[in-house]
């Protein structure tokens, strides 16, 4: 029933959780989708999207390639690919991040790897369009 050999098996699939805390532990890889309500810790590999509505900690092994949305993410691991988190995005000292990233607020710690374009959404928009309005009105 059990074998010695601990291969880590490619599925494509789709996981849809709940609102409770979820955990993807080291040695787990995803191929795939995964859409959840509630939080989710990911220690293992993500290929794919990874669509959350609370918070994504990503762990020292923790490795997602390719889309990932939340509200909150706290990140140790690797992320590579885009990277949408609406709120904050806090990056520990061993986060290595990639790719394009759209954030809210942004956190970095010193000795993190962010190799990233980043576009800052809220307050940022609203004060560049305010600007924009007052010259033009100076200008007439």
């Amino acid at each position: 029933m059990f074998s010695k050999n601990k291969e880590v098996k490619k599925e494509q699939t789709q996981v849809v959780g709940g609102s409770q805390r979820n955990v993807l532990a080291a040695g787990t890889l995803i191929t795939g989708d995964i859409k959840s309500d509630g939080d989710f810790r990911v220690d293992g590999t993500v290929e794919g999207t990874i669509e959350i509505k609370g918070r994504i900690v990503v762990g020292q092994s923790g490795k997602i390639i390719g889309t990932m949305i939340c509200t909150n993410a706290e990140v140790e691991g690797t992320l590579s690919g885009t990277i949408q988190v609406n709120d904050l995005l806090s990056l520990k000292q061993s986060a290595k991040i990639t790719g394009d990233v759209t954030v809210g607020k942004l956190a970095i710690e010193p000795g993190a790897t962010f190799d990233a374009t980043c576009a800052m959404k809220g307050s940022v928009k609203e004060i560049k369009s305010e600007t924009a309005t007052k010259k033009e009105k100076t200008v007439k």
